[in-house]
């Protein structure tokens, strides 16, 4: 399966942006989805996951990013949304989507991902 992740941009503190992630060559509802965040100097950080349709597609998020972020699906348009609110300037990061088939155990690391797109620059201005 190939990711194609747009919707970055620049916004304000406490605005909102909303990252999609479409998927070709595959069915994305068969994978888990998850955003990650990479700043220079920093390793990717976990924003949050959706699970695969048979696995009972819930979601689960990190620690910095919940009660702020929303992961979500539209199957019939083979894409994976991250609607970010309430937006501040350290989530400016190049935010990645990944999807995996791996175990619950899993979903939370880069590492256990095998397909990824391209990334999309998120800039929050104080």
């Amino acid at each position: 399966v190939q990711l194609q992740a747009s919707g970055g941009g620049l916004v304000q503190t406490g605005g909102s942006l909303r990252l999609s992630c479409t998927a070709s060559g595959g069915t994305l509802s068969t994978y888990n989805v998850a955003w990650f965040r990479l700043t220079p100097g920093t390793e990717r950080e976990f924003v949050a996951v959706i699970r695969s349709s048979g696995s009972g597609g819930r979601t689960y998020y990190g620690d910095s990013v919940k009660g702020r972020f929303t992961i979500s699906r539209e199957n019939a348009k083979n894409t994976v949304y991250l609607q970010m609110s309430v937006l501040k300037p350290e989530d400016t990061a190049v935010y990645y989507c990944a999807a995996s088939q791996g175990i619950l155990s899993t979903i939370r690391f880069a590492r256990f991902y095998d397909h990824w797109g391209q990334g999309t620059q998120v800039t929050v201005s104080s």
